[in-house]
């Protein structure tokens, strides 16, 4: 069996979704054959970089297509009020001013660790441009631990600028490294303005886009004008926009050209469940809305749909375990969305919107895998196993072992 940081070249009797079991080749990273288990090739039980998966579900590797490292594990530090997102703004930038550089990367690298045990080889993390004096701590706190983890994972970077950060700033984050631009618009006194003003810095310096978008229930929606601003990007710059809360609460007739510019655009959809069902709808005791982008109607149309956590125990989400099928969950439990559809959304889903490549059990594709001890989709979704086996890149990147011990 290979250790931790060796190549793997062949997961054998591995079962995947749908029922086969198959041995899976290994070859520079990339998958180079899928063939049912033991047929008739020559094998060696022995061989140090054979990773026997017998009783493994193996999956795709989920991607994080939305977190927020800089905040990571802050909950208990920060000791804010529960409630609603102004609150956990108002409680987050209130604290973020004392924050230090070694301090953020120690949270976020505990977070990210969090993350590769449970699976997740890819992670795209917004990163605030802070108030007060230093204004890039966050950043450089997240582009060092970027270049710590680049053998282990994929990390993407997005600044996100607040309505009151200036462009000079972005501008500054984005020569530090940052991947994207990204921000709140909807949270601005003029969105449509500040919308045009994150897209122009963008188009300036040639990178894409990760907007988060119409978190709210009520409010006048942005997301039109966002897909009709990046229509003509190259097809490769990536455009994507998160939480996108208010579609959900639009009717089938309101929301339809919305969903059309969106697909004519190329915009990624990303929901996050864990985090906008506890921000949204404190105001509503009673049918509490379930604060979730309109899933059925993005999927239907073809537009590309991520699923992701969002936040992890800081002011916007008190709860969560770092675990995208804890996101796999919530997906079917409050976005009736299949198991298969669910799955997609935390793992293809989200490669895609990352603008990575296809990964998985493909000839071809690359080899990054989450085995899971169970027998089906189900299965896993439902228990979230701890026993797992996570490969990225062809190497074997964490390995986890339980030992139960019960009466019954």
């Amino acid at each position: 069996m290979p250790g931790l940081l060796e190549n793997v070249t062949r997961l054998a009797g591995a079962t995947l979704p749908d029922g086969r079991t198959v041995d899976v080749d290994i070859d520079d990273g990339m998958v180079t054959a899928v063939n049912p288990a033991d047929a008739g090739r020559p094998t060696a039980v022995t061989d140090p970089h054979r990773l026997d998966l017998t009783g493994f579900l193996l999956l795709t590797a989920p991607a994080e297509p939305h977190s927020h490292l800089d905040k990571a594990l802050s909950w208990d530090e920060i000791q804010p009020p529960m409630g609603d997102l102004g609150l956990a703004i108002d409680s987050w930038r209130a604290h973020s001013r004392a924050m230090t550089t070694p301090g953020i990367a120690a949270r976020a690298t505990a977070a990210l660790r969090m993350m590769l045990a449970n699976g997740t080889t890819a992670v795209r993390t917004h990163v605030d441009l802070l108030p007060g004096p230093e204004p890039l701590r966050g950043v450089r706190a997240l582009t060092g631990l970027r270049e710590q983890v680049r053998h282990l994972l994929d990390l993407q970077i997005v600044a996100l600028a607040a309505p009151d950060t200036p462009t000079d700033v972005v501008h500054a984050a984005l020569d530090l490294g940052v991947d994207l631009v990204g921000g709140a618009p909807h949270l601005a006194p003029d969105p449509l303005r500040d919308l045009d003003r994150l897209l122009a810095i963008a188009r300036e310096r040639g990178v894409g886009a990760d907007l988060h978008t119409d978190e709210n229930l009520t409010a006048t929606p942005t997301l039109a004008h966002y897909a009709r601003s990046v229509t003509d990007w190259p097809a490769d710059r990536v455009r994507s926009a998160g939480h996108c809360v208010r579609q959900g609460t639009m009717t089938a007739a309101e929301l339809a050209p919305t969903v059309e510019a969106v697909r004519a655009a190329g915009i990624g959809i990303i929901s996050l469940p864990i985090t906008n069902l506890y921000l949204q709808g404190w105001e509503h005791p009673v049918a509490t809305p379930r604060g979730l982008t309109a899933l059925r109607a993005f999927l239907d149309a073809g537009v590309p749909v991520a699923g992701g956590a969002d936040n992890l125990r800081d002011p916007f989400n008190p709860v969560g375990r770092a675990d995208a099928l804890e996101t796999a969950s919530l997906l079917v439990t409050a976005g009736h969305l299949t198991l298969d559809e669910a799955y997609h959304a935390i793992a293809d889903g989200s490669r895609a919107v990352l603008g990575l490549p296809p990964a998985g059990a493909r000839v071809g594709a690359v080899a990054d895998f989450l085995a899971v001890r169970g027998t089906s989709l189900g299965e896993v979704v439902a228990a979230g196993p701890a026993e797992r086996r996570v490969i990225h890149r062809g190497v074997l990147v964490s390995r986890s072992s339980v030992v139960h011990e019960t009466a019954l």
